[in-house]
């Protein structure tokens, strides 16, 4: 499966923005999907996943109630709408495709390439 990330931009903290991930190829169904996200010298870090069918999902303590997961199977893309933005989601952020509902960016195989969100103060 090919993926294709986009939405990011420049924002000022408390903004919101929508992240969506266009998949191609193979079956989007079979997988479960999630956002990571990478900061400047830092590692990779788990954002949220969705089951394959959408009625589970994870989030990561620090982004827990302000994202929220989606996914539309029909129209094979992913979206991460993220509310109330703080400087600290500055990061690049990317789309993962796993047969596991994991945490672990080691059981992604599909990633996208990454979009850039910078929050400013």
């Amino acid at each position: 499966v090919q993926l294709q990330a986009s939405g990011g931009g420049l924002v000022q903290a408390g903004d919101s923005l929508r992240l969506s991930c266009a998949a191609s190829g193979r079956a989007f169904g079979i997988y479960v999907m999630a956002w990571f996200r990478q900061a400047p010298g830092k590692e990779r870090e788990f954002v949220s996943f969705i089951s394959r069918g959408g009625g589970g999902v994870a989030y990561a303590d620090s982004v827990k109630g302000r994202f929220a997961i989606s996914r539309d199977n029909a129209k094979n893309t992913v979206c991460l709408q993220m509310n109330s933005l703080k400087p600290g989601d500055t990061a690049v952020y990317y789309c993962a495709a796993s047969s596991l509902g994991t945490r672990a960016a080691s059981q992604y195989g599909y990633w996208g390439q990454g979009t850039q969100v910078t929050v400013s103060s």
